[in-house]
């Protein structure tokens, strides 16, 4: 297209586009497949800075100006590869489509980013951006975007694109389109042939996050078109920023029904924000406080930890052991991957099993409220998805549903009666836990999910719990299942009348109590504010490396395991080392420290003990239920220490496992 039959507006849009986006032109121009489609981006707040009536009438009429943009882009295409003449390697292309980012522009003010909930009809026909997570990915298809017409009367020949909205179905105009001074007014068109356009064509269902949600709120969802390069891009579990624009789908065919209109999104922008899913805002002035905190309880730190594990789950009284797991579980390690690839999970799982009323479910929620992204749900799952994934079938065409653990990749999945799981679901969730992945072959869709989640399940015992049996057998639990969690915590309701009449002092005197303030000093009971970016900064800022000292106790707690392990529970034993690892880190991490100490090895250990009915090392383990915080946690640590490693040391093959210390 020459320069002077160029209109006005499709000149300034070119020429905006060489002006600012010349490298990406150049890029398109050297790419060796003329066939493909090819995204180019710009930043809305760009546009409207350097005209903002163009910015406007592309927010307020996208269907026309972004195909007029898209003409821009090819002219503006053309110029530079007439510009590379001397360069072999330039290609012309057909296709260019304006992917246009509203990052950081005023389209992030709620009218024009609500929550999917919140759309209405006067988001209609603007350009529109909605957040959700990604619940169903269809299948990619092929769609006739544009075909070519002739008049029979003037042999003018036009462009007709099927519309989306009527199922793909061509609509002709009235009288010939042609823009000459006498009107043709031609009603007679001929199909041009070989004038057919096709475009990849992808549908997805996104929903909006339940964390954003009051209670009692359902989740709504829309569904969403993705074209030519945005195919494929996002997949089930995805959390994702969707620009575009809304419009509606229907039926033209079907006579005598009510025609319902489904809202849909076109997309032209998508953008995956996975890595932001635990995004919280952390000021300096916080890290300072979490600094001088530590420095405070400098020769006390178990005093310290105990001051934050107070923070957690408040209204429950005592329960020591489950509020230390609880915070090791969140907490969590680091990921190691070797030279070949092969990765270690850093993320722990915990399970509670105890009898009714012993505060399982409120440490289950109190668990989600800590953590940005999370999914909680009962074993059976609230859809057919479940716990895994799972092929539906939505309107003839099979897409997959991600369930809790896809949506809750890179967060945490609270499952409570974990022994209630849907059988596909308890032979998926081995893998989901150990592997972090979901590998899926329904309904011919093959693929593999990412589930690098927490999952923190609960569960009663079936009947009255047994010591003498086996774990498994209480639970209905297949061993190697239970072996994938780091920690397993056994709550039984025993009779003890001592315990039973602090318990109670404690619930009368927390009666009369007013709300908890948010203004308390850290030495006191933490916040709730306060623990979520505790947990999430020393997730971030530590990667504790394990001390020599460190390593020896637990090679020494691990080669003492081996020994008295039954051949059978072998297997066990060997994800126990990878979780003691995990666990120290994760105190380290606690303790607000980037390496492992002997502390850290010895707190692990104990953890590991608490989730055994019979222990190797403590004569008394004792029931977490009924597990207390102590006035001075830190001689009482010295003494659990000085007894684990007398016992570690009684063995003939440990003679020397530490140097020998004043503890």
């Amino acid at each position: 297209m020459e320069p002077e039959n160029v209109p006005a507006h499709l000149k300034a849009l070119a020429e905006f586009v060489i002006r600012h986006h010349s490298d990406q032109l150049r890029s398109i121009t050297l790419s060796p497949d003329p066939k493909l489609h090819y995204p180019l981006y710009i930043d809305f707040a760009e546009l409207l800075d350097e005209d903002p009536e163009i910015a406007h009438l592309v927010f307020s009429k996208p269907a026309d100006y972004l195909r007029f943009f898209e003409d821009a882009a090819i002219w503006a295409h053309k110029i530079v590869f007439d510009k590379l003449k001397s360069c072999e390697k330039r290609v012309e292309k057909k296709f260019i489509h304006l992917r246009i980012n509203v990052s950081g522009s005023p389209l992030e003010c709620p009218e024009t980013f609500p929550s999917i909930g919140r759309v209405r009809v006067k988001h209609h026909g603007v350009l529109l951006t909605l957040k959700g997570t990604v619940i169903r990915s269809g299948a990619t298809k092929m769609y006739e975007g544009e075909r070519t017409y002739m008049c029979r009367k003037c042999k003018h020949m036009f462009p007709v694109y099927p519309e989306l909205e009527t199922r793909n179905s061509i609509v002709l105009p009235s009288h010939c389109p042609s823009q000459r001074s006498k009107p043709c007014e031609g009603t007679n068109f001929q199909f041009v042939e070989n004038s057919i356009i096709c475009h990849d064509y992808q549908e997805i269902k996104i929903q909006e996050s339940t964390q954003v949600l009051g209670v009692g709120v359902i989740p709504r969802s829309i569904l969403v078109i993705l074209k030519d390069d945005l195919v494929d891009i996002v997949k089930a579990g995805d959390d994702v920023i969707v620009t575009g624009i809304l419009t509606a789908k229907w039926s033209p065919d079907l006579k005598d029904v009510r025609c319902d209109l489904d809202p849909v999104l076109i997309a032209n922008h998508v953008r995956r924000t996975n890595e932001l899913k635990s995004d919280i805002d952390i000021p300096d002035d916080i890290i300072m406080q979490f600094k001088q905190f530590w420095s405070e309880f400098k020769d006390t730190p178990l005093k310290g930890r105990n001051a934050i594990l107070r923070g957690i789950c408040p209204q429950v009284f005592g329960l020591f052991t489950v509020k230390l797991a609880v915070a090791l579980t969140l907490i969590g390690g680091v990921q190691h991957v070797d030279a070949s690839g092969t990765k270690v999970r850093g993320e722990s799982h915990l399970l509670l099993v105890g009898d009714p009323g012993t505060g399982k479910s409120q440490f289950l929620k109190f668990a989600a409220k800590l953590s940005n992204r999370s999914v909680i749900t009962t074993g059976l799952g609230s859809t057919s998805a479940g716990l895994t994934v799972t092929a539906v079938k939505d309107g003839g065409e099979w897409m997959l549903e991600a369930g809790a653990l896809v949506l809750a990749d890179g967060g945490l999945c609270c499952i409570d009666e974990f022994d209630s799981m849907r059988e596909h679901d308890r032979a998926t969730i081995h893998e989901a836990m150990e592997q972090q992945t979901i590998s899926v072959a329904k309904a011919g869709l093959v693929t593999t999910l990412s589930t690098r989640t927490i999952v923190f399940g609960a569960t009663n015992p079936k009947g009255h719990y047994d010591p003498d049996q086996s774990l498994s057998v209480n639970t209905t639990l297949s061993g190697p299942l239970l072996s994938r969690f780091d920690i397993v915590l056994v709550l039984l309701d025993t009779k003890n009348p001592e315990w039973d009449a602090v318990v109670s002092s404690h619930i009368l005197a927390e009666g009369g109590l007013s709300e908890e303030k948010d203004t308390e000093p850290l030495t006191d009971i933490w916040p709730l504010a306060m623990l979520r970016r505790y947990i999430y900064f020393v997730k971030g800022y530590f990667k504790p490396i394990l001390t020599k000292e460190a390593e020896k106790v637990i090679s020494s707690y691990y080669q003492l395991q081996r020994r008295s392990a039954t051949q059978n529970a072998a297997r066990t034993t060997v994800r126990m080392l990878e979780s003691l690892i995990r666990l120290a880190q994760a105190h380290a991490r606690l303790m607000f420290r980037n390496e492992v100490t002997r502390l850290d090895a010895i707190t692990a250990i104990l953890c590991i003990e608490s989730s055994m009915t019979t222990s190797a090392i403590v004569d008394s383990v004792g029931n977490a239920l009924h597990s207390n915080f102590t006035e001075n946690p830190d001689l009482e640590n010295a003494k659990q220490e000085k007894l684990i490693l007398d016992k570690l040391r009684s063995f003939d093959e440990f003679p020397d496992i530490i140097s020998t210390q004043e503890l």
